[in-house]
């Protein structure tokens, strides 16, 4: 059986596939550490921006929170249908910004449903700034920079 052959692309198409496959990849896989542990679970992004600025909703209690608190470097990994990857190598800071949250909060039934109000104690939401973003197809076997100031 030949191996299959990756669909080629040209470099300046990298921010729009990379935006495909978080579109398509509903849940990433979020990598964190505790302490020298790496600890990786599915995440349920609830933004993504046009700069690759990802939120994450959270509640205090998980373990993450005292995992991103001690160091807020992470790494999502979204792998759509196709196998295509989007590795978002960042750091996760709590959202403060009042605007933003509320933005969040009245585009999003789950949170409302199951949280009651954006005051919630137990709700945190986790905006990741991306420092390195990097695509690979499926069966390339190589991973492609994605610019960070990618607008396309």
């Amino acid at each position: 059986m030949p191996a299959p052959v990756p669909q080629p692309f040209a470099a300046d198409e990298l921010p729009a596939l990379a935006r495909g496959v978080i579109q398509r990849a509903k849940f990433p896989q979020l990598a964190t550490m505790d302490g020298d542990q790496p600890r990786v679970r599915p995440v349920s992004p609830v933004r993504v921006d046009e700069d690759f600025t990802i939120y994450v909703a959270n509640l205090r209690s998980y373990g993450k929170t005292h995992e991103i608190a001690a160091n807020p470097k992470v790494e999502l990994n979204y792998l759509d249908e196709a196998h295509d990857q989007v590795r978002i190598t960042g750091f996760a800071e709590v959202l403060i910004d009042a605007q933003i949250l509320r933005e969040i909060w009245e585009s999003n039934p789950l949170l409302r449903r199951y949280l009651g109000s954006p005051e919630n104690p137990e709700l945190i939401i986790y905006r990741i700034r991306p420092n390195r973003i990097r695509f690979m197809r499926e069966w390339a076997l190589q991973y492609h920079e994605v610019p960070l100031t990618a607008s396309s």
